[in-house]
């Protein structure tokens, strides 16, 4: 059954290119989880709520690379204080190249202090092809977002989900890509608890229908759990497509370590990570690296240029089972 579903990673909307650091939300502006903007800060009114399940591994993941190719320019110009627009071109055999052209709004109104009601971000290339997100604030506890991706004049991937937080639970719910002519689409249902300070425990119930599944539909069961210490994370998901652990620490001010398992049913194999992120706030340098058992080196660093608004990234990556290297530079400007 594993083997007929797709899981929600694969149809998630991209909105911002990862190739280098993504574009700044405009000065004071704090946006909400769009993919390229910072985090929410977290509203005291939920101190005690654990986040969203997609969430749970976000301290050790962040610790990896995102590794790219080729070369890429970035202009960004916030036009007031809640609008900014981006123009990017890249230059790649890999990736997409090309001009594109994004934009940023967050709305005025606040729901907090600290999280505005409506954010909005988009990318465009000369032909037409977009990618989208939003999120909407409806109260300080229900939140909307969606996702699309129009390709070649049509609706390639869209998402709609929705988040709502109580003081120590959240529970989640994404319809992707539904359609009643074909019968086709994915739920995802998720639900995280704090039991303690320290302990969350979530579920995730997945259910695909499409003709192309044998009896037209079927339904994907996992667990999670996490547990937050004083300087580390562990967390880790079981379900019948395989199972993942994660252990994040912070050594230091300077230095962070990751540490992921991956096993997947579908693919029969297990992938295990170890990435490091070393900081040197006072030199606007930040160094990230990992190294897998698919015999894959990656290292990616950051460095402003002060006092100019520059920001330069250069990224390799290595597979020696392969004999595979990837290049990549980009800079970006303003913001």
């Amino acid at each position: 059954m594993g083997n007929n579903i797709a899981t929600l990673k694969t149809v998630k909307c991209e909105a911002v290119d990862p190739t280098i650091v993504p574009p700044p939300p405009p000065p004071g502006a704090v946006p909400g989880d769009v993919e390229g903007a910072p985090a929410v800060v977290q509203n005291p009114k939920f101190k005690d709520n654990p986040g969203t399940l997609e969430e749970l591994h976000k301290k050790c993941k962040e610790v990896f690379p995102q590794p790219f190719e080729g070369a890429k320019v970035m202009i960004n110009k916030g036009l007031n204080q809640g609008f900014q627009v981006s123009h990017s071109i890249t230059l790649s055999s890999i990736t997409p190249s090309g001009y594109r052209f994004g934009a940023t709004y967050v709305g005025t109104q606040m729901v907090s202090a600290t999280e505005p009601a409506l954010v909005l971000m988009g990318e465009m290339d000369p032909s037409g092809n977009l990618n989208a997100q939003g999120v909407h604030f409806v109260n300080e506890s229900c939140k909307l977002k969606f996702g699309t991706q129009i390709l070649n004049s049509k609706f390639a991937t869209y998402q709609f989900s929705g988040d709502w937080r109580g003081k120590d639970w959240t529970g989640s719910v994404a319809v992707v890509n539904p359609n009643l002519f074909s019968n086709s689409g994915i739920a995802v249902f998720h639900y995280l608890q704090s039991i303690t300070s320290r302990i969350a425990l979530g579920a995730e119930l997945m259910y695909q229908q499409s003709p192309q599944i044998p009896g037209g539909a079927a339904t994907l069961l996992s667990g999670s759990a996490r547990f937050t210490g004083d300087s580390s994370v562990w967390s880790g998901y079981y379900g019948s497509n395989g199972f993942g652990l994660c252990y994040y620490r912070r050594l230091n001010e300077e230095l962070q370590v990751g540490v992921e398992v991956e096993n997947s049913y579908q693919h029969q194999q297990t992938v295990a990570s170890l990435g490091y992120q070393f900081d040197i706030p006072k030199a606007n340098f930040v160094m990230k690296a990992m190294v897998d058992t698919n015999w894959t080196v990656t290292g990616v660093f950051e460095k402003r240029l002060n006092p100019m608004p520059f920001t330069f990234a250069l990224c390799g990556s290595l597979n020696h089972a392969k004999n595979q290297f990837r290049l990549g530079c980009g800079l970006t400007i303003g913001g």
